[in-house]
Formats: structure tokens, sequence, C-alpha cells
């Protein structure tokens, strides 16, 4: 199956949502997207599910770490936040400086929370993706346990906001990762995650039901 083509069709969904949130669409032209929704709906409803694919848990740890500096990469095509292939998906794109994790991502109408502002509860989602990736650059395949952020303003939409997240400390299977936003120079938030280590082929196994 062409995976550019999901990446086309997941993209048009998500252009969809966003505009879906911005306008304010009459009654008739309401009732057309309820209609058309059903039928791709339906159609959808009829192919056959799609299992995961192992390589894409089992590899992530060895991309991360050999990512080359300043160089963009795709991580699990189905992931909220950065997959190509989801029609859910923040659509953020990440790249390796030195220790860090840099992620950019825009909120668009869909992401609002309170009226003309990002949410707050996207804007953590985006943090501990971040995170998760500096993990990884270490090799390993890691959950979180715990997410402190701390909001120092409003998320801004329609404009790029910048997450960079490092390994601040790594004891056995604890790792502590700390991360920063920001919209050009403002400060956004600080955040502070514990993650925790699993063995990634016992994971893939549960992952598949093997």
């Amino acid at each position: 199956m062409s995976d550019d083509r999901r990446t086309r069709a997941a993209s048009r969904l998500r252009e969809l949502n966003h505009e879906f949130i911005a306008r304010d669409l009459s009654e008739d032209d309401l009732d057309v997207v309820a209609q058309r929704a059903q039928e791709l709906l339906t159609m959808a409803s009829r192919a056959p599910r799609r299992r995961r694919i192992p390589e894409d848990a089992m590899a992530a740890e060895f991309r991360m770490a050999t990512l080359e500096e300043g160089q963009s990469e795709q991580y699990l095509s189905y992931s909220v936040i950065t997959g190509t292939s989801s029609p859910m998906s923040l659509g953020a794109r990440f790249w390796r400086e030195g220790d860090q994790i840099v992620m950019e991502a825009t909120f668009g109408p869909a992401h609002e929370g309170a009226p003309g502002m990002g949410h707050g509860g996207v804007l953590a989602a985006l943090i501990d993706e971040a995170m998760g990736l500096a993990v990884a650059m270490q090799r390993v395949l890691a959950f979180t346990v715990q997410l402190d952020v701390a909001y120092r303003a409003p998320v801004p939409l329609n404009r790029p906001v910048t997450v960079r997240a490092w390994l601040e400390h790594h004891e056995g299977r604890k790792f502590t990762v700390r991360a920063v936003v920001r919209a050009d120079e403002l400060l956004l938030s600080e955040a502070t995650g514990l993650f925790v280590s699993v063995d990634a082929a016992t994971f893939v196994e549960r992952l598949n039901g093997d």
C-alpha cells in the first residue's frame, strides 16, 4: 500500500478538520459534510484492520541514536504528534541539535483551547513526544511515568512553536528529561519528565498480541 497516498489522504483530512473548526458552515453545508463523512466512514470501516508494524517500534531507538545533525526525521507514521499518516496529527517535525531534540509545530484552529490560544493539553503532548525522542537517542524504548509542565505564557495560534528537549539524568531504567518551549523568544513553558525504559522486543510482542 502506498505510504504517499496515505500521507496525502491524512493531510487532506487534517486540513478539513481545521477548516471545519474555523468556518461558519451553513446548515445545508453541514448536512453535506455529515452525509459525505458517513460515506467515508462506511468505506473505511469495511477495510481490514491495520496491524502495527514491528519495525517501527524496534528501529525507533536506532534511528534516533543515529539521527544526523539538523536532519528532519519521521517517527512512527501514525503518531498523534509527528505522524504524517495520521489525520489527527499535529504535524510536528523534529531534528537533532547536539544532544537536544528540537521539535516544531504550529497550532491551528483545531488545537484551540481558550479563545485565540493553543490548548495547553496539546502542548503537553508535544512536550511529551519531544522528551520521548530525547530518551530514544540513548538507544532505548521508554514510557512516560511523570510529566510536570509549567505554563509561562499562552500558546499562540498559527505561529511556530519550538520545543527543545534533552536528557538531564540517567540512573538504571530511569531517565529524567528537561524541556523548554518558545515561540521565537517568548518562553511558553518549562517541563520535566520521568521516563522508564522497557524491553523493545517484549513491547512489540505485546503490541501485536503474539
